[in-house]
């Protein structure tokens, strides 16, 4: 028997934060365990967000969602499984089965003071045009945390010092630090200064990859194992230029000295790259992508979703009222659909 059965989403308890039922267009919520940071908070208020932009169209289902960094569901462990534990979750690999669900920064990221996707692609869009390409600094740029992987750490190696110049200028991030002084250094629209800028993964994939992408900057992509829902349409050497990890900075040196010397070039990748974040990735898209996998997952089902016990009804009203600090509400009301959409969402190719 194909499709999910009851049991099988029963199954993806043990892997998820929480569970979402969806019921006659209203969203209920169950909750297993607490979620890094406000993760689980903005991923809920997203799919309450996509049901108020379509009211009536999104099916009655129910599944179940991990917040974590690594995929939940490894092809190793469940190979021999005859019928899969279905599990959301933000990125997926070439050895996992998790299903591949837009992540909580397109609603906000109030820990690192992210604004909302729709505002951030505006800010960054005008940032862009402060400075020409040719006008910046014609250096690879980077900056994060260094502390959530190995490679970054190798990364790092890669700084300007007295015996080497590989044409990097990359900074660690201590974000506990950020949070006392008010984010003065962390803000995206004001890392769009170098014609190059580097993305590297964190514990897995990295929310920075779409502002890195969207900053008219060529990007320099260190061999990525992961993906999200939109980064398998990126074409190497057209929207980024690609970095091996086994010579990540002679590949970095190289690259940009490439750039340096074919500045039209490197300079069409970066705006192919900005035009497709800017362009492909609107906010509009994000909800229709979230629609058409949920609509497609819905018509899976071989029972029909009912509320569970313990879950409780979610609403744009009762998650704003919910405690929290004010960019908790700002982000919110930043991000809130504030009326249906008048047109069906984009179709899907056959």
């Amino acid at each position: 028997m194909t499709g999910i059965t009851r049991e099988m989403v029963d199954r993806a308890r043990d892997f998820a934060d929480f569970r979402v039922v969806i019921v006659k267009g209203k969203v209920y919520v169950e909750r297993y365990q607490n979620a890094y940071q406000t993760r689980d908070v903005f991923t809920i208020w997203g799919i309450v967000q996509l049901l108020r932009l379509y009211p009536g169209k999104v099916p009655d289902l129910d599944l179940m969602f991990w917040c974590g960094d690594m995929p939940a569901i490894s092809k190793r462990k469940h190979n021999h499984v005859k019928h899969l534990p279905p599990v959301f979750h933000y990125c997926g690999d070439d050895k996992s089965y998790d299903i591949v669900f837009p992540d909580w920064s397109y609603w906000g990221w109030i820990e690192v003071n992210i604004k909302p996707w729709m505002s951030m692609v505006e800010t960054l869009r005008e940032s862009n045009n402060k400075t020409k390409w040719k006008d910046r600094e014609p250096y690879a740029y980077w900056r994060g945390n260094p502390y959530v992987s190995r490679r970054r750490r190798e990364l790092l190696k890669c700084n300007i010092s007295k015996k080497h110049e590989w044409n990097a200028r990359l900074y660690g991030e201590d974000w506990g630090v950020e949070r006392q002084e008010g984010f003065k250094h962390s803000n995206l629209e004001d890392q769009c200064t170098h014609r190059y800028k580097i993305y590297i993964e964190g514990v897995s994939w990295s929310v920075s990859e779409k502002y890195i992408l969207a900053c008219d900057s060529m990007t320099l992509l260190v061999d990525p194992k992961y993906y999200d829902f939109f980064t398998r349409s990126l074409v190497s050497k057209t929207h980024y230029w690609p970095i091996r990890t086994s010579r990540m900075c002679k590949d970095v040196k190289s690259a940009v000295e490439w750039g340096n010397t074919h500045t039209d070039k490197a300079q069409a990748i970066a705006e192919t790259a900005s035009k497709f974040i800017q362009e492909d990735l609107k906010m509009e898209f994000v909800y229709d992508y979230m629609f058409h996998l949920l609509s497609e997952y819905g018509k899976l089902f071989k029972y029909q979703p009912t509320i569970p016990p313990g879950a409780v009804e979610v609403c744009s009203e009762t998650t704003l009222a919910c405690p929290g600090d004010g960019l908790w509400r700002n982000f919110m009301v930043d991000s809130m659909v504030t009326s249906p959409k008048a047109t069906l969402p984009c179709t899907i190719p056959s």
